[in-house]
């Protein structure tokens, strides 16, 4: 019974440390959303043509210099993924971690690119999407989008955490230690790049088939395009099935000025230019699919989360929620707000993917007509409103008030429910009160009489701390020493299990930490 528990501690400070982890590249994730989508909105052509003013020489440097910047994060974010994950979970020399994870990302995409080149399997530069193929930081290489980095970050972590600290042969000492990571890690993500194009074809193909499905469920279509393409985006291969029905038979073939045009984006783009009447069957699968889930839906679960955070967390985590929501909401960019929540409940995550659906489904069956690609304000503005009413764009108001009102209603629901993990709502704020933030003790805390309360160095097995509290996983706790830890200036102790306990200190707690480190 003792190893059961221990395991499932084991589990819950994994998982509980992994969504740590997650935060820090979300949050540079929606501050650059926002400079991108800004940027490369206000330096489209069509844009550009509604409002002629922003055709300024001036004014486009300044808007492509801030699409370049926030295109960094998008272009990087596996990458950042796996130096992030192994940076937040390991213990000790997190430096290395970090490093061992740039190093294991890099190495995996040229294993891959290495087996894509003697297998003769690299595509053309003009068909790399179609092949789910895609460059990665000069290397081309399979297009695996943000799970590539959790990959490579979690066997990172995995491998810091078994050899850090290895003891080689003295011939071999100088690689011991934490100088080993980088070198496992080298070894054993250069395997597993040799592997995954040997497995990856298999998803390829079930996408492929979905696009024929897609192709023959009429009504239905929009309705599993929509929902595919969410679901697929966290493993990177969302982009095979958009580029099948944006571009091929598969979205649909139409005459177009006399001219045969295959793809969905394809005839749109044809009608736009050609002042055709722009057809609702290839609308479809584009922006107007995406509108009632980008522009409504999860600007309401940033509201959800903001309304469910604990009322001193919220100035906090505002900035954060802000910023995703313009992103979303302007150019339809929705990973800052997707990320919140996709790893912290898979059950919303799928409800997402089935509203997005149902989107696509609704705008088709109501004969909405507008097209591009992004989903926001601006495809909106540009190519429904003011291409006049016959677009049908005053629909899209209506079901978006219909998604905003269940978004909100069910995130709210299940947030405080299920007591989820959103921003403001982690275990390390959730329960502060005004006497630990103002509690204090006279004179230093002594730190080393602490350590002892806690059973000694060979008690710990992870030190941390939130804003009152250090956070201990221990080996023992029997060893725990109540009443010394009070003694010792703490306000309270919180046994939350065999292993995980909490030391209320106080305001001070950061520095306690950092002294309680020091010693061990």
């Amino acid at each position: 019974m003792s190893k059961k528990k221990n395991i499932k501690s084991s589990f819950w400070e994994f998982f509980q440390g992994l969504g740590k982890t997650f935060m820090l590249p979300v949050a540079l994730l929606a501050f650059m959303g926002l400079m991108l989508g800004i940027g490369s909105s206000f330096t489209s052509p069509s844009t550009i043509e509604t409002l002629p003013f922003l055709g300024n020489p001036v004014l486009q440097v300044i808007f492509s210099f801030m699409s370049t910047i926030g295109g960094f994060a998008f272009t990087y974010l596996p990458v950042l993924f796996a130096m992030a994950i192994p940076l937040g979970l390991v213990r000790y020399e997190k430096g290395v971690a970090a490093f061992s994870g740039f190093v294991g990302y890099v190495i995996m995409n040229l294993s891959i690119n290495f087996y894509l080149t003697q297998t003769h399997q690299l595509a053309a530069a003009d068909k790399l999407r179609e092949a789910g193929q895609g460059m990665v930081m000069g290397i081309q290489t399979i297009e695996m989008g943000v799970l590539g980095g959790i990959i490579v970050g979690i066997i990172v972590y995995l491998l810091h955490k078994r050899f850090y600290d290895v003891q080689l042969p003295d011939a071999l000492a100088f690689f011991g230690g934490a100088r080993f990571v980088p070198i496992i890690t080298s070894i054993i993500l250069s395997i597993v790049g040799l592997l995954l194009p040997m497995i990856w074809p298999i998803f390829a193909m079930a996408i492929a088939g979905i696009g024929n499905i897609i192709y023959k469920s009429g009504p239905f279509g929009p309705f599993i395009f929509g929902s595919g393409e969410r679901l697929l985006l966290p493993f990177g291969l969302h982009h095979i099935l958009v580029a099948m029905i944006r571009f091929t038979e598969a979205g649909g073939t139409q005459v177009v000025d006399s001219n045969t045009v295959s793809g969905a984006l394809n005839i749109f783009y044809a009608q736009l230019k050609a002042g055709a009447p722009i057809s609702s069957s290839a609308t479809a699968f584009l922006s107007q699919g995406k509108m009632p889930t980008f522009m409504f839906g999860l600007p309401a679960v940033a509201l959800a989360i903001y309304h469910t955070a604990r009322p001193e967390n919220r100035k906090k985590i505002k900035g954060l929620l802000i910023s995703g929501v313009i992103a979303t909401f302007v150019t339809g960019i929705t990973e800052p707000i997707e990320f919140l929540f996709l790893f912290i409940s898979p059950v919303l995550w799928v409800f997402h993917v089935i509203m997005t659906g149902f989107g696509f489904m609704m705008m088709s069956l109501l004969e909405v007509k507008i097209g591009n690609t992004d989903g926001g304000i601006l495809d909106f503005l540009i190519f429904g409103v003011l291409q006049g009413t016959y677009t049908k764009w005053y629909l899209v108001l209506v079901v978006g008030a219909i998604w905003f009102t269940v978004y909100y209603s069910v995130f709210r629901y299940a947030i405080v429910k299920f007591n989820l993990k959103t921003p403001g709502r982690e275990e390390t704020t959730e329960e502060v009160s005004k006497e630990e933030l103002s509690h204090k003790t006279k004179g230093k805390y002594d730190v080393e009489r602490i350590l002892g309360a806690l059973g000694g160095k060979s008690n710990l097995q992870s030190l941390d701390n939130c804003i009152t509290r250090l956070r201990l996983v221990v080996n023992d706790m029997s060893k725990i020493n109540q009443l010394e830890l009070k003694r010792c200036g703490a306000l309270g102790v919180v046994v939350l299990d065999d292993h995980n306990v909490q030391v209320v200190i106080g305001t001070q707690v950061a520095s306690v930490k950092t002294q309680l480190e020091k010693i061990v």
